[in-house]
């Protein structure tokens, strides 16, 4: 009995006392945006950080490049990098947001060594 309780225990996900960890979050935005509305999705995305407990230590506005290769049409975008922390149980559901938000081309979310 005192096994299965340690594997129950095991499964279960932190989600109190985790340590934060150090991401980076670099994300390229529809180039085609004015700049209130660029500021009001660099904002949602702040919002999305900060609302799960995140601190935001650093962002950069790199401006407009140009891809690489075309992303849903578009050969030039926007690139934001943010870096934070944040409990790792929430990098998955930042990732799933990011994933569903229209004006976010691409994302790539990074994980920093201390």
């Amino acid at each position: 009995m005192t096994t299965e309780k340690t594997i129950a225990e095991k499964k279960k996900p932190e989600t109190k006392g985790a340590k934060a960890h150090n991401y980076e979050l670099l994300y390229i935005i529809k180039p085609e945006l004015e700049a209130d509305a660029l500021d009001a999705v660099v904002s949602k995305v702040n919002q999305l950080i900060t609302g799960k407990g995140g601190t935001i230590t650093a962002e950069d506005r790199w401006g407009k490049r140009k891809l690489a290769y075309p992303i849903k049409k578009f050969s030039e975008g926007t690139y934001v990098l943010t870096k934070f922390s944040m409990a790792p149980q929430w990098s998955r559901e930042l990732e799933s947001s990011l994933r569903i938000t229209e004006e976010v081309l691409r994302h790539l979310l990074v994980k920093i060594e201390s």
